[in-house]
């Protein structure tokens, strides 16, 4: 049977095949065919009040890969009537960035605003990003920075107090259903499957509507005589099918189960379940993220070296990536399961904010404060001050103390680790404490 018609082979012609993946073809051309997001599409949400003035501000749109963060840009800009530069940070340079600025204010001088979008912000080097400021402030850019991870840890504070931090979530399983849909209608065929493969199929999206599409164009290039099992997806698509969502039931409980195995000092079970995460398709930064908290709030400073291993481990998953950055990530799992423990910082940080709170009002003492001019020497501001490196050992033994609340003790120290020498030196310190208090009150 011939592809083209009679009339084609003819003239010579045929009909032009459209080679854009799937999730291309698909990509929203309205604000309305945007799915997943209607905190931020809705009538009263944020994008739809900034399209009905007519003007945008800068943006970072932060979430999982495959949510709509390139979609809503281009449609923003076209939807105002903007002209839409797009650059990755992952290749862009600050050469390349130059000449879109240059060419923002040309096109400014006659009356047409620039969008400049910067994809994977987070990975761009930080001297990329600055750039941005001075055009941000003067209003020669509008800038819109996507990225998969948190802002304030990913983004120079500059950027972060010039744009506004919008969040887009991971697709769930309707909104799937509805990417399905189109993804059928626009291919003129349905995709059969059993109710155990389509559970199966959503929970392997992960969320990501890029990457469940790429699997469903997998899915419908495969002949099928009958619906498809779980099985024949793990077969057709070569990739395990996982009982997982990195949102649901079963990303909590190996997340808690991780940290307990942690706590419990077992490297063998922590490592079973990092494998667990990992293979299920968690992002192993997320990992590594639970590893930094957990160095300071199950070791701390029963070992205060593992919070820099760790932070180590991180920054080498950054540059190398997976998978030779699996060793490590497997290495900062084995430092914080085998390290020494201790919850000491975590419960005095607990007791420490539970009075500031119900303090919030108290003055430090005048006596450990600032005399920057005469009227506060006057005040007695300074005048009781005691330079510690005066004292022998570096100790003054000075109350630093609000006179209304006393000394107080929050950090308590256990007898493990290092903490046993840390203890120490904070039983000696606080002998000479009471010592001064004594002979000062007699």
């Amino acid at each position: 049977m011939n592809l083209f018609t009679e009339d084609e082979l003819a003239s010579g012609t045929s009909p032009i095949v459209d080679a854009r993946p799937l999730a291309e073809r698909l990509r929203p051309t309205s604000i309305e065919e945007v799915v997943g997001q209607p905190h931020l599409t809705g009538a009263d949400a944020p994008l739809a009040r900034m399209i009905g003035a007519g003007r945008l501000a800068s943006i970072i749109f932060w979430g999982p890969p495959g949510t709509g963060k390139t979609t809503l840009s281009r449609l923003l800009a076209d939807l105002v009537g903007m002209r839409f530069v797009a650059f990755s940070g992952t290749h862009v340079t600050v050469a390349e960035l130059k000449a879109a600025y240059a060419e923002a204010r040309r096109q400014l001088g006659q009356g047409k605003r620039t969008v400049l979008f910067l994809d994977e912000s987070h990975r761009a080097a930080r001297n990329i990003t600055e750039t941005l400021l001075p055009v941000m402030e003067d209003g020669t850019i509008v800038a819109i920075l996507a990225t998969t991870e948190a802002p304030s840890f990913s983004l120079a504070k500059g950027i972060t107090s010039r744009a506004r931090v919008l969040t887009l979530e991971p697709l769930e399983a309707d909104d799937l259903a509805q990417l399905l849909a189109r993804a059928e209608e626009h291919v003129g065929a349905r995709l059969a499957l059993t109710e155990e493969a389509r559970v199966a199929l959503f929970a392997q999206a992960g969320g990501d509507g890029r990457y469940f599409l790429n699997m469903v164009e997998d899915l419908l290039d495969a002949p099928a005589t009958k619906p498809l099992t779980p099985d024949d997806l793990r077969r057709i698509l070569s990739r395990r099918i996982a009982n997982y969502d990195r949102q649901g039931d079963g990303h909590y409980e190996l997340a808690s189960a991780f940290q307990k195995s942690i706590r419990g000092s077992d490297p063998d079970a922590a490592l079973y379940y990092g494998a667990r995460l990992v293979q299920a398709g968690e992002d192993p930064r997320f990992i590594l993220r639970r590893l930094l908290v957990m160095a300071s709030e199950e070791v701390a400073m029963a070992d205060p070296t593992i919070l820099g291993l760790v932070t180590a481990a991180l920054d080498a998953f950054q540059h190398v990536g997976m998978p030779e950055a699996k060793y490590a990530l497997a290495q900062a799992i084995v430092a914080v399961a085998t390290a020494p423990k201790s919850n000491a910082v975590y419960l005095a940080w607990k007791r420490a904010t539970a009075l500031a709170e119900a303090t919030a009002t108290i003055r430090p003492p005048r006596r450990i404060l600032n005399a920057p001019t005469a009227l506060h020497r006057s005040l007695g501001f300074k005048q009781e001050y005691e330079y510690s490196h005066d004292w022998p050992n570096a100790f003054s033994a000075q109350n630093y103390w609000p006179d209304e609340l006393g000394r107080q003790q929050f950090y308590m120290p256990n007898e493990r680790g290092f903490e046993v020498t840390i203890k120490r030196r904070v039983d000696h310190w606080n002998g000479l404490r009471e010592e001064r208090d004594s002979s000062e009150g007699g």
